[in-house]
C-alpha cells in the first residue's frame, strides 16, 4: 500500500472514530432527553391518577354539602307551613267568634257540649289552692255526676288539662287562662301538620311531597280538621301525635338504617304511640287498627318479624301505661285491642319470617288460615279478660255497630242516639265533592290503587321467587327486581295497608275521616312527587339520566303546586275575611241567673250537651253529661231523660228525687224539635219506653201512648204538675223548673 494511500486510511479512520464519538454523544443526548419526557410523563400520570382520585372526594364533599343544605331548607320550609296552618285555624276561631274580646262567660259558652266539659277540669285545676289539691279534687269529684263520686282521673281522657294548668300556675303565664288553653291547643297543630310534612317526606324522599301534603292539608280543613270550631276536643290533643308516629313508624321500617336511626325512631315510635294513647279514649280502637295492618305486612312477608313485634309491644306498653295513669281503666284492659295483640305478638314471634317455599295457593291458604286463628283467638283472649275484669263499659260501641247493619235491637237508645247523630252515620257525598274539587282525590287514587296493586304483585313475585333455584332467583331478580325487592318500600307498604283501614273507617262513620283525610294528602303528593315514579315514567320515553329526571320532575311539582295554590287560595284568603260575633243571649242569661239565684250545692238535670257549660259556667253540680263512656251513667242519663218522654208528672218526680236533682233545665228546641224519621230525643226516648213516637216509625211492638209529653205539659203549670215543679225562670230558648 502507498504511503499516500496510508495516511488515507488513517485520516479515514480517525474521521470515523470522531465520527463515532460525536454519534455516542448524540446518542447520550438524545436518551437523556427521552428520560426527562419520560419522567414528565410519569410525573404527568401521577398528577392525573391524584387528580382522578381526589375527584370522587370533592363531588362527594359537594354531593354531602348539598344533601345537608337540602335537608335544612325541607325543615324550613315544614316549619313554616306548619306555623301558617296554626296561624290560619287561631284566625278562623277569633273571627268566627271575636273570641278575645267577649265575656268570660260566652268563651265558655262557646265550648259546646262535651269541649267545656273537658275545659271545666282545667279551670278547675288552675283556681284550686295548688295543683296538688286540685288533682285530689278530680280523683274524688262530686260534680259530675252528682249525687255520685267518680274519680274523673279514671274515666276521661283528661292529662292534657293537667298538664296545661301545671305549666300556668308553675311558669307565671300572664295570659287568662283559657287564652293559654285554646292558644297551645292552636300550638298543637304546628305537630300534627309536621307529622304529614314528615311522613310524605320519608315515604316519597323529597320535602317536595311533605310541601304538597299539607298544602292540600290545610286547603281541605273542612275535611281534614275540627278545631277552628272545637278546640277542646280530645282529637286535638291526640292526632298530632298519632300523625308523628306515622312519620316515626315510616324511618323506622326502612331497611338498611344505621343503629343510631333505629333506636331513634322507635323511641319517636314509643313517645307519640304513647301520648296519643293518653289523650283520647278512642286510643284502643285506631290501635288495634294499627295492629292488624302490623299482622297483614307481616303474614304477607313484607316485614321482619322483630320490627312487627317491637311495634306491637310498644303498642301494649303504651296501654298499659295509660290504663295505670288513668287508676286501672278497665274499658283498657277488656279492649279488642289489648287481646289481639296479646295473641298476634307470641303468634308472630314463633312463627318468624314469612321465608318458607310454598305453592301460590298454599300461601293464600296461610294467610287466610293465620289472619281467621288470630281474630278467632282474639275474641276467645277478650271474652275470658272481661269475664275476669267484670267490665262492659264498652258494650254500646258493639250495640252501635250492631244496629248500624240493622242487626241489633231497633229500640236500643244508646245505639239510636249514636246513629241519629250525622257525624256517626255513613261518609257522606259532599266529602268527595270537596276534596275532588280541591285536587285531593284524583291524585290520590290513581297513586293508592297502584301502591295496592304494586303490593299484590310483589307479593306474589316474592312467593314465586321462594321456589325457584339459587340460579332462577338470580335471573328472576335482574329481570323484576323491583316487584321481588321490598328493600326501599317496606315504609310505603305498611301504610298503605293501613290507609285502607282508615278508609274503611271513613266509609262507616263519617267522624272518623279525620283519621283518613290526611293519607289521601300524603298519598296525592307521593304520587306526584316520588323521583322512582318519575323514574319509571320517564324510562318509558327514553329518559333515563337522573338529571333529566330530576329537572323533569321539580318542573311538574312547581307547576302542579302554584296552579293548585291560585285556585285554592284566593277562597281560603276570603273565608278569612268572614268577621262574625258570638251572639247566644239566652243561654248567657240562663248561667248568670244560675250563678245569681241558686245554691253553689243545687244539683241540675237536663240534656247532655246544656249541662256540660252548667258545669263549666256555674261550677254547679250535674246529674249527667257528654261522656258517655260508662256503662251505669248511659242508664242513669236515659231514666233523667224522662223529662222529654211521656211519663207523669209523679214518675219524673220521683226520679229526679232518686238522683237528688234540684232543678231541671228544658229546652223548646229539643221538646218541640220537628220529627225527623224517629230521631228527635223525645222519640227515641219514647221508642226505648216501648212508646210510638209522634210521628209512627217501622219498629215492631210499640204502642200508643194517651199520657203527655212531659216537657209540653209541665209549661202550663196545672196542680198535677205545679203540685212537684215550679216554674223559676223562662226565657226563649229555656225554661227552668224547681224540683219540690
Amino acid at each position: 500500500m502507498s504511503t499516500s494511500q496510508k495516511r488515507r486510511t488513517k485520516f479515514t479512520s480517525i474521521h470515523d472514530n470522531k465520527d463515532t464519538v460525536k454519534s455516542k454523544e448524540s446518542s447520550n443526548n438524545l436518551g437523556a432527553t427521552r428520560t426527562e419526557i419520560s419522567a414528565q410523563k410519569i410525573e404527568a400520570s401521577k398528577q392525573h391518577e391524584q387528580n382522578k382520585l381526589s375527584q370522587p372526594a370533592t363531588d362527594m364533599a359537594v354531593s354531602g354539602v348539598w344533601k345537608v343544605a337540602n335537608f335544612l331548607f325541607g325543615l324550613s320550609v315544614m316549619v313554616f307551613v306548619s306555623g301558617l296552618h296554626a296561624r290560619q285555624v287561631y284566625q278562623l276561631h277569633e273571627n268566627h267568634l271575636w273570641f278575645t274580646n267577649i265575656k268570660e262567660v260566652e268563651r265558655e259558652i262557646s265550648f259546646r257540649t262535651e269541649s267545656g266539659l273537658y275545659y271545666s277540669y282545667y279551670k278547675q285545676l288552675v283556681h284550686s289552692k295548688s295543683l296538688l289539691q286540685g288533682i285530689k279534687d278530680l280523683r274524688e269529684d262530686k260534680l259530675t255526676e252528682h249525687p255520685d263520686t267518680i274519680n274523673v282521673l279514671e274515666r276521661m281522657n283528661i292529662y292534657q288539662e293537667v298538664l296545661l294548668a301545671a305549666i300556668y300556675r308553675q311558669c307565671g303565664i300572664s295570659l287568662e287562662p283559657i287564652l293559654f288553653y285554646i292558644y297551645s291547643i292552636f300550638s298543637l297543630q304546628v305537630v300534627l301538620v309536621c307529622g304529614v310534612y314528615l311522613l310524605a317526606w320519608c315515604l316519597s324522599n323529597s320535602w317536595l311531597a311533605g310541601l304538597f301534603s299539607t298544602t292540600l292539608y290545610i286547603f281541605n280543613r273542612l275535611d281534614t280538621t275540627r278545631v277552628s270550631n272545637s278546640g277542646p276536643l280530645r282529637e286535638n290533643f291526640s292526632l298530632p301525635f298519632l300523625w308523628m308516629q306515622a312519620a316515626a313508624l315510616a324511618v323506622y321500617f326502612k331497611p338498611r338504617q344505621s343503629a343510631l336511626t333505629r333506636k331513634f325512631s322507635l323511641f319517636g315510635v314509643g313517645a307519640s304511640t304513647f301520648l296519643f294513647c293518653l289523650f283520647w279514649q278512642l286510643n284502643q280502637f285506631v290501635m288495634m287498627l294499627q295492629a292488624f295492618s302490623l299482622f297483614g305486612v307481616w303474614v304477607l312477608g313484607i316485614l321482619p318479624a322483630h320490627k312487627v313485634r317491637n311495634i306491637m309491644l310498644i303498642q301494649l306498653a303504651s296501654l298499659l301505661a295509660v290504663c295505670l295513669l288513668q287508676f286501672g281503666n278497665k274499658m283498657i284492659l277488656g279492649s279488642l285491642c289489648v287481646s289481639f295483640i296479646i295473641v298476634a305478638t307470641p303468634f308472630i314471634h314463633i312463627l318468624g319470617n314469612q321465608t318458607s317455599p310454598h305453592s301460590i295457593p298454599v300461601h293464600l291458604l296461610r294467610v287466610f288460615g293465620f289472619s281467621i286463628i288470630s281474630l278467632i283467638l282474639m275474641v276467645l283472649t277478650n271474652f275470658i279478660l272481661k269475664i275476669i275484669i267484670d267490665v262492659d263499659s264498652d258494650e254500646h260501641i258493639f250495640k252501635f255497630v250492631e244496629n248500624k247493619f240493622g242487626l241489633g235491637d231497633e229500640r236500643d237508645f244508646d245505639s239510636r242516639l249514636y246513629l241519629c247523630l250525622g257525624i256517626f252515620g255513613f261518609i257522606t257525598q259532599d266529602v268527595f265533592e270537596r276534596l275532588t274539587t280541591n285536587w285531593t282525590l284524583p291524585l290520590y287514587l290513581p297513586t293508592h290503587l297502584a301502591a295496592l296493586l304494586w303490593l299484590a304483585f310483589s307479593v306474589i313475585a316474592r312467593w314465586r321467587l321462594q321456589n325457584y333455584s339459587q340460579d332462577q332467583k338470580a335471573k328472576s331478580k335482574s329481570k323484576s327486581s323491583e316487584l321481588v325487592d321490598f328493600g326501599f318500600s317496606q315504609d310505603l307498604a305498611y301504610h298503605t295497608v293501613q290507609a285502607v283501614f282508615f278508609g274503611g273507617l271513613a266509609m262507616l262513620i263519617l267522624r272518623m275521616k279525620y283519621f283518613w283525610t290526611p293519607y289521601v294528602c300524603v298519598f296525592a303528593a307521593v304520587g306526584v312527587c316520588d323521583a322512582r315514579i318519575w323514574t319509571k315514567l320517564l324510562g318509558w320515553v327514553g329518559l333515563r339520566r337522573p338529571a333529566v329526571v330530576n329537572v323533569v320532575r321539580v318542573s311538574f311539582v312547581v307547576v302542579l303546586l302554584s296552579v293548585v295554590v291560585g285556585q285554592l287560595l284566593p277562597p281560603a284568603l276570603e273565608e278569612l275575611k268572614v268577621e262574625t260575633e258570638f251572639w247566644d243571649p239566652d243561654t248567657v242569661e240562663l248561667m248568670e241567673w244560675i250563678v245569681a239565684k241558686t245554691p253553689p250545692g243545687a244539683a241540675f238535670t237536663g240534656s247532655m250537651q246544656l249541662l256540660a257549660g252548667v258545669k263549666l259556667c256555674t261550677g254547679r253540680p250535674v246529674t249527667n253529661h257528654p261522656h258517655y263512656e260508662d256503662k251505669y251513667l248511659r242508664l242513669k242519663t236515659l231514666q233523667l231523660y224522662q223529662i222529654y218522654g211521656r211519663r207523669s208528672p209523679k214518675d219524673v218526680h220521683a226520679i229526679l228525687k232518686r238522683y237528688d236533682s234540684h232543678y231541671i233545665i228544658l229546652e223548646d228546641s229539643i221538646c218541640r224539635a220537628p220529627s225527623r224519621g224517629g230521631c228527635r230525643t223525645p222519640d227515641l226516648v219514647d221508642i226505648s219506653n216501648g212508646v210510638s213516637p209522634d210521628e209512627p216509625v217501622n219498629i215492631s211492638g210499640l204502642i200508643r201512648s194517651t199520657t203527655p209529653r212531659f216537657c209540653e205539659a209541665v209549661r202550663h203549670q196545672k196542680p198535677a204538675y205545679a203540685k212537684y215543679f215550679r216554674s223559676v225562670l223562662v226565657n226563649k230558648t229555656f225554661r227552668v223548673y224547681k224540683v219540690l
